[in-house]
């Protein structure tokens, strides 16, 4: 599937690109720990890890793809294929369960048809997260990595009236 450009109302992601690719890989091979922040950046960049990022990362950290892919593999919130939609990440820990996080949850499946982690399909896809650190925002949120604050259904029902 061919990404839109950056910008496109779909999403803040780039294309996939090797060379700038590879440039991000290299800003951030000589740092300690460099596997995870090199991933976190490329999938800030393209919204996902693609496989042709594999060796490029491993000849960078001196590892086996096999450990690459494992790394990536082992984090669930790693992606390998680009998202379809914009993604909306609902976090369900404890503080914003507190501040009614489930009721938001219920309101996007009852009057959106959004269900969460089932990639069902609508206007965005909608991933359970627990914890981004908004705990002073709960219930709180992210759209394409954008944080989102205090969300009400209200809220949520602009945004998707949005997309």
């Amino acid at each position: 599937m061919d990404r839109p450009a950056e910008g496109d109302a779909m999403t803040n992601y780039a294309a996939w690109d090797a060379v700038e690719a590879a440039d991000l890989i290299e800003a951030r091979k000589a740092s300690p720990g460099a596997m995870l922040p090199i991933l976190h950046a490329l999938q800030k960049r393209f919204g996902y890890i693609d496989d042709a990022a594999v060796p490029i990362i491993a000849a960078a950290l001196n590892v086996s793809k096999a450990e690459t892919v494992g790394v990536i593999g082992f984090y669930h919130d790693f992606r390998k294929t680009p998202p379809e939609r914009p993604v909306l990440k609902i976090c369900r820990a404890e503080s914003c369960q507190a501040a009614g996080c489930e009721s938001l949850v219920a309101h996007l499946e009852e009057r959106h048809g959004l269900v969460a982690d089932s990639h069902s399909g609508g206007a965005f896809e909608v991933e359970t997260i627990y914890c981004l650190g908004h705990c002073a925002a709960s219930p709180a949120a992210m759209l394409d990595g954008e944080p989102l604050a205090r969300l009400t259904p209200q809220s949520l029902d602009a945004l998707i009236a949005g997309a």
